[in-house]
């Protein structure tokens, strides 16, 4: 479970998708997110999706590591799936005493599946294609506005990013310590919920002092090179805006008249 969770890892490359601008591709994140959510049939979220699956195929990444990415929220993704069949009209396809499953009901829980995978693959993008470093500019230029504030940005966006390039790292600890746990005879695999979350000590006790040991140096390695903040620093990759990044944007607008287009003149899906 530990090695099919793939948030924070980045995979180089030089599709399409790696070479736009990263403050262009947060704020086309955003935008998505937000339309897959605006979509309220089927007509407005497959348009979605196929967009979605485009953008999969051109950003270079392999297919495996999006549905890798899933595979972490499946539970999630069958809960939610599961609870929304008990809700909307329709015929009746099958009842046992109060609990019915109509029509209205499956097709609320195949709208719900399609929107979270859509809002999980389309996010996984933005990780896969973007370095940490690139990240943290693109923060830092999106936030700039909030320095009139007096907010840290450049530390806010630092500490955002150093935390998501340390989730594939902790998680491959965690995956040395529960192997060599299990090597040592643990059994962290077998009895009920609360005998599992105690075989799970003997992992967050090492794991932590990690941690913490990793957080340690890294704060000692940037004041060894004299980091004190955002100011006054320079970029040794200046970002720019190029045509991909207009390109990107017109497509992303045309996308968005399609949705609000689906949305308005079909029926919704969620009744």
């Amino acid at each position: 479970m530990v090695r099919d969770i793939t948030l924070g890892q980045y995979f180089p490359g030089k599709s399409f998708i790696h070479r736009l601008d990263p403050r262009v591709k947060i704020i086309i994140t955003f935008v998505y997110i937000v339309f897959i959510f605006v979509a309220s049939n089927f007509e407005a979220l497959l348009t979605m999706s196929a967009l979605i699956l485009g953008i999969l195929l051109l950003s270079g990444v392999p297919l495996k590591q999006y549905f890798k990415s899933l595979k972490a929220i499946l539970f999630v993704v069958i809960f939610t799936s599961i609870l929304n069949l008990f809700y909307g009209g329709g015929r009746v396809l099958w009842s046992l005493g109060f609990v019915q499953i109509t029509t209205g009901g499956v097709s609320n829980a195949v709208f719900i599946t399609i929107r979270i995978v859509s809002l999980i693959l389309f996010s996984s993008v933005l990780t896969f294609t973007t370095s940490p470093t690139e990240l943290t500019d693109a923060l830092e230029r999106i936030m700039k506005p909030l320095k009139v504030f007096h907010v840290k940005v450049h530390e806010i966006a630092m500490m955002m990013t150093i935390a998501l390039r340390f989730v594939p790292t902790l998680l491959e600890e965690t995956d040395k310590i529960m192997s060599a746990q299990k090597a040592r005879g643990a059994d962290m695999e077998s009895g009920g919920l609360m005998q599992r979350i105690r075989a799970l000590i003997p992992v967050l006790i090492p794991l932590f002092v990690s941690s913490f040991r990793r957080a340690y140096d890294l704060a000692m390695a940037m004041e060894c090179r004299c980091y004190h903040g955002g100011e006054g620093r320079t970029k040794m990759k200046v970002l720019h805006v190029t045509g991909l990044d207009a390109v990107a944007a017109v497509l992303t607008l045309v996308v968005c008249a399609a949705v609000i287009f689906c949305s308005v003149y079909f029926p919704a899906a969620l009744r």
